[in-house]
């Protein structure tokens, strides 16, 4: 992960903002009194907020792996899906 101060960030806001979003990488932002913090552009934040909830539901991660290791033979096809 790249760091950099804050106050060099403050005076490159922008364009660092267009790099986290455009790279995927995240950014720490660091200063003197050691309480960092990171920036994340907003699609990977939402992708973070997004695993973590799915990760809470009972029983998802393993009905993903699941699913995952299926056949697609096994699998239902569109017409049999009871929408």
């Amino acid at each position: 992960m790249n760091a950099m101060t804050a106050t060099k960030a403050r005076a490159n806001l922008f364009k660092i903002m267009a790099f986290v979003n455009d790279n995927s990488q995240p950014l720490t932002l660091t200063n003197d009194k050691g309480k960092n913090a990171v920036l994340v552009g907003e699609d990977d934040w939402n992708a973070i907020q997004e695993t973590l909830y799915l990760n809470s539901v009972p029983g998802m991660s393993e009905s993903l792996i699941k699913g995952k290791n299926t056949s697609l033979d096994d699998c239902l096809g569109e017409d049999e899906v009871g929408w």
